[in-house]
């Protein structure tokens, strides 16, 4: 459950490392500038969003009702 949240976290912050590098806002690397990049970081980052709410809800079901 929690390497889910972990590896969501990861690709969200390496998405929108993307995200920034391809609209040009980073610079210093062969990715800047290049919308591709930024559509597949807005992937990436959505996938790891993805992630990190099906460990969020595997984590309340395993929660004891009270």
């Amino acid at each position: 459950m929690w390497v889910r949240g972990v590896i969501g976290l990861v690709l969200v912050a390496v998405g929108g490392l993307w995200i920034a590098q391809g609209s040009g806002a980073v610079h210093g690397s062969m990715m800047s500038g290049h919308s591709r990049y930024a559509a597949l970081g807005v992937v990436v980052v959505l996938l790891g969003l993805a992630l990190i709410g099906w460990a969020w809800r595997i984590r309340e079901n395993r929660r004891p009702r009270a």
